[in-house]
């Protein structure tokens, strides 16, 4: 786990760094996040440890991930995420679930997902932000993905595109469990 001081120095560079790459002024960051200026100038001066629930909302108003915030290695930019440290963010009883394997900013975010989903399960999604682009790729099962209402049947092996700023979902409607590895890039709006 690193040093406590590493990380208020590396989310201080990182928040200082995608403020100025996004051209905010530390207002337009403040009102965007929904928290004080003088919160903003502690962070980026170092001074204080925020709760995690301020640096999920300076990400969000950044268009960047925790991660790219907490990032405090130095280096080529090559980030290993281990299998044990994937964020599974949705699990059914039936065994289904998500999990966030790895994430990068290109230049907004963008996230590559492990996705099981039980017979008869499924999992709506409401519109991402305009030029969000989602790619996936079944390797068991048959997904049922819907798209803007319209059901688009993907079968293992093959593969599927589309943009999703209108409503979709994933729903598994055989008798067998789905899997796909799903990416999703969002673009950073300003």
């Amino acid at each position: 786990m690193p040093h406590l001081d590493l990380l208020t120095q590396s989310l201080a560079r990182n928040v200082r760094h995608w403020r100025t790459e996004r051209g905010y002024t530390l207002d337009a960051l403040a009102a965007r996040a929904g928290v004080s200026r003088g919160m903003v100038i502690q962070i980026e001066q170092a001074r204080t440890n925020p709760s995690i629930g301020t640096v999920v909302k300076i990400g969000d108003a950044l268009g960047v991930s925790i991660t790219t915030l907490l990032d405090y290695e130095q280096g080529p930019k090559v980030r290993i995420v281990p299998a044990d440290q994937a964020v599974r963010l949705w699990t059914t009883r039936g065994g289904s679930y998500n999990r966030l394997l790895v994430g990068a900013e290109a230049p907004g975010p963008f996230e590559m997902w492990e996705w099981r989903l039980a017979p008869g399960e499924g999992s709506p999604s409401d519109p991402h932000p305009q030029g969000t682009v989602e790619l996936l790729h079944v390797t068991s099962g048959e997904l049922s993905l819907v798209v803007d209402g319209v059901v688009h049947r993907v079968p293992q092996g093959a593969g599927a595109t589309f943009e999703a700023n209108v409503a979709h979902a994933y729903r598994n409607d055989g008798a067998e469990p789905v899997e796909m590895t799903l990416a999703v890039s969002v673009p950073y709006e300003r």
